[in-house]
């Protein structure tokens, strides 16, 4: 055997052994491939922005830089058989903070909130009438103004004391909406509003007593409004009892221009907006028994209306969702904000 030759055999000696090394370590990584040492993740219930988007609502991104814990939707163009163009801002209530905005009296569009505060969203809030508001108002657990106490219907045959809906953030953190009441300095909520309805016998004006169940309304912050639309998961759209008929103007029954507070069962606080009075072609707006039946549809657990109409408007950013239907922001008394 010549020198070449044996270098040839030592060459290819070698090259045997170092392919079988290699095959060695990669038979070993593809084992540990396979011996995964931790335990599968648990997989996610569903959360807040699945039951949103599996209802139609897209996402949306065109409102600038938002907090990783704040979310936009935009309708699909049919809610409830209807044209419509809708938007739900949602927040997660871990990280944001609810903010109510204004005061007693004195008038601000949306947009001078948002010069003010700068807030991340901002959507109006409660019932006004010449530059006082007729709503609840409550700021770090002190009451800037009550719900407007009675109500005249028949040219002031009829005289009626209802208990309204208010959504807070109680003084223990949680989120919820009331039926309440103001008399003698200190507001009361109920389990039940005050059976009223226009057209009946008066109730006696609320107290401490009456109705049934009540007890002193541990508010931090809070927005009055009405009608309640849902309370612990339930739609009760309780207009009648709260006189938001026909001749209070708010329409309940009538397709109009929405705003809507509301928390889900996920501790997502949302606000909901939505477009009327074909301002879009086509697009009338909605039934509160519709916005009603939109935020069940979400998981909300607890939801106030808002006022609507030509108030009705929602910023993101500063930006405006809808097109208010007076063809610009109406000057308001009070807002809700979250950032």
């Amino acid at each position: 055997m010549t020198m070449k030759n044996s270098r040839l055999i030592f060459l290819l000696f070698l090259g045997a052994i170092y392919m079988a090394t290699l095959t060695s370590c990669g038979s070993d990584q593809k084992k540990d491939e396979w011996e995964w040492e931790w335990e599968d993740p648990v997989k996610n219930e569903s959360t807040a922005d699945s039951l949103i988007t599996d209802k139609g609502w897209m996402l949306q991104t065109g409102f600038g830089e938002l907090p990783e814990y704040i979310r936009v939707y935009k309708s699909a163009g049919v809610l409830q058989n209807k044209q419509a163009v809708a938007y739900l801002a949602v927040a997660d209530l871990n990280s944001a903070t609810f903010k109510v905005l204004g005061n007693a009296s004195g008038y601000h569009t949306p947009n001078d909130f948002y010069i003010a505060g700068k807030e991340t969203v901002i959507l109006n809030g409660g019932y006004f009438w010449a530059g006082a508001s007729l709503s609840l108002l409550c700021r770090n657990a002190e009451t800037l103004c009550a719900n407007n106490p009675s109500v005249s219907r028949q040219n002031g045959e009829f005289i009626y004391y209802p208990t309204k809906g208010a959504f807070a953030e109680m003084k223990n953190g949680e989120f919820q909406v009331d039926w309440v009441y103001s008399v003698n300095g200190a507001t009361y909520a109920y389990p039940n509003p005050a059976d009223n309805k226009s057209g009946s016998t008066p109730l006696p004006q609320p107290s401490a007593t009456f109705p049934e169940g009540g007890s002193v309304w541990n508010a931090k912050n809070g927005i009055g409004g009405g009608p309640v639309l849902i309370k612990n998961s339930i739609i009760v759209n309780t207009h009648e009892e709260e006189l938001f008929d026909t001749a209070s103007g708010v329409g309940p029954e009538n397709n109009h221009p929405r705003s809507a507070i509301a928390v889900t069962k996920t501790g997502q606080l949302v606000f909901f907006v939505c477009e009327g009075r074909n301002m879009t072609q086509g697009v009338k707006g909605l039934t509160l028994s519709e916005v009603a039946n939109i935020l069940l549809e979400i998981g909300c657990t607890h939801a106030l209306n808002l006022d609507g109409g030509g108030s009705s408007c929602m910023l993101i950013n500063g930006k405006e969702t809808i097109k208010p239907s007076d063809g610009k922001q109406r000057s308001v008394v009070t807002a809700v904000a979250f950032y």
